[in-house]
């Protein structure tokens, strides 16, 4: 297992793939979004996940149900393929929908059908499909995979499925309601994209982030990002990534949220703490 650090030499890197590019050994030589949201919301739990020796025990429906999604729009191959290699997980075995779709599927399906027949999503999401791109933030190895990038008309596209898109969220850092796409700090995410194409391509291309919510029938959006706030996410994240570095290479102690399931199931009685403490 390499350390994760600055930049010296691209020799040693892995040429990534579909399929390494969600290899536990790739995040060790590369930072993503993913990883590194993992570890702005606990860097306990995200170190020992990258280190494999926490495995969170997730409901895979939902990254399924993601994935059902996004492969029917990257390519009909693409699509049979899942379907193919997930069919025990897709189809029901008993009950109303025997030999068809599950609900969470169906739901799926309906969301496709939401954007598949909408004239603009079709306009919209034309370009490369699942383009995997990289570069350097001051220093350090970042990997991306986009959904649709267009860059002759300058532009990429991500998918995004929500449970409504004007429900409002309490962001405790902010002190504020906020909607989904900042709640889940997909500003961050757009501004690293953002910033590895242009390094790639010499492009720099407006985020659009497409999304449709799993109601009946389903809502969807093409948003847009204040580029004040894709400017703000960068800059946060230049501020804080060497810390997250330093986390991921053992030179500072990983901080514990106390919340999570990994701090949960790895808790010990401390202090004696008063009872109007809990809710502080």
């Amino acid at each position: 297992m390499q350390d994760l650090r600055k930049k010296t030499s691209t020799s040693s890197l892995t040429r990534l793939t579909a399929d390494n590019y969600y290899d536990v050994a790739t995040d060790w030589q590369y930072l993503s979004p993913t990883v590194y949201k993992r570890f702005l919301k606990c860097e306990a739990e995200a170190l020992a996940e990258l280190k494999g020796e926490w495995n969170p025990n997730q409901d895979q429906t939902p990254l399924l149900v993601g994935n059902y999604l996004h492969s029917y729009f990257e390519s009909h191959e693409a699509h049979s393929d899942f379907v193919e290699a997930h069919k025990d997980d897709l189809i029901a075995k008993s009950g109303k929908y025997k030999g068809q779709l599950k609900n969470d599927y169906r739901v799926a399906q309906a969301m496709i059908d939401a954007l598949d027949n909408d004239e603009k999503f079709n306009d919209l999401y034309v370009g490369a499909k699942e383009q995997i791109v990289t570069g350097e933030i001051d220093g350090v190895d970042w990997k991306g995979k986009i959904d649709c990038l267009n860059l002759e008309r300058g532009y990429f596209v991500d998918l995004k499925t929500t449970q409504d898109l004007h429900k409002r969220y309490y962001n405790v850092d902010l002190r504020s309601y906020v909607p989904f796409v900042t709640q889940y700090n997909y500003q961050l995410q757009m501004a690293v994209y953002q910033e590895l194409i242009e390094q790639q391509y010499g492009v720099q291309c407006t985020p659009i982030i497409i999304a449709v919510t799993k109601q009946d029938p389903p809502d969807k959006a093409a948003l847009m990002i204040p580029p004040e706030e894709l400017s703000y996410a960068y800059s946060e994240l230049e501020r804080y990534q060497d810390h997250v570095l330093a986390v991921i290479n053992g030179q500072v102690k990983p901080a514990r949220c106390e919340n999570c399931d990994y701090c949960r199931a790895t808790k010990s009685l401390g202090q004696i703490i008063n009872i109007n403490d809990l809710i502080s």
